[in-house]
């Protein structure tokens, strides 16, 4: 394969910036993502760092012999990854764990085209007050709706970008991109116009990428 350039934010001293460039990323021998999620009511919270929606229990990811569930998913905006240089305008984070707790994390890279149905959704129904869910159970929502086509994956360990920042999170960034609109971009923005950490040194994590 061709040399990658691959950038990630990693959230440990707020205060350091570090880039990462590796010079390319191994490829092969990875198991294919196996995503099984169901359409929930709506939770959603604005919790004074990123719009968060909680996911009702059932939903799993499947990593070869490991299963996780959907916890809650969450944006940022830039991304937290950049790849070959480039930033996107909003990631969704897929937060799972399995029943030992350890935390496996689905990054989906937004570009601007076509509007996201399941992002119209979501924005229409954030809080007026932060820090206090809303259920909504009019309202359904189906998480796989945000995912592209696609789920080649690049992967390393690392941690949650937000508090409490755990380490030992297992990272899926999904090589290829869903999208949204331009005013989709915007809105997210009025509330959060950066709401992304600084690139953090990798500390000598490998990246694989998946075929």
């Amino acid at each position: 394969m061709g040399q990658v350039g691959f950038k990630l934010r990693r959230l440990l001293d707020w205060s350091n910036t570090v880039t990462y460039r590796p010079q390319g990323c191994e490829e092969g021998g990875l198991t294919a993502l196996k995503f099984n999620y169901h359409a929930v009511p709506l939770n959603i919270i604005d919790n004074g760092h990123t719009i968060q929606v909680n996911y009702a229990p059932g939903s799993t990811l499947t990593v070869g012999e490991k299963i996780y569930t959907l916890k809650q998913f969450h944006f940022h905006h830039p991304s937290e990854e950049q790849v070959n240089g480039r930033d996107f305008p909003l990631v969704a984070h897929l937060v799972h764990a399995d029943a030992d707790g350890h935390l496996a994390v689905v990054a989906v890279l937004f570009e601007q085209g076509s509007a996201n149905p399941l992002i119209d959704t979501l924005w229409k129904n954030i809080p007026a007050e932060k820090e206090k869910p809303q259920d909504i159970p009019s309202v359904s929502v189906q998480v796989q709706d945000l995912l592209p086509d696609e789920h080649g994956y690049f992967t390393y360990v690392g941690s949650l970008t937000t508090p409490p920042c755990s380490e030992g999170v297992s990272w899926f960034v999904l090589n290829s991109h869903a999208t949204l609109s331009p005013q989709q971009v915007a809105a997210f923005a009025k509330i959060y116009p950066k709401n992304a950490r600084p690139i953090q040194p990798t500390n000598g994590r490998e990246i694989l990428q998946s075929k």
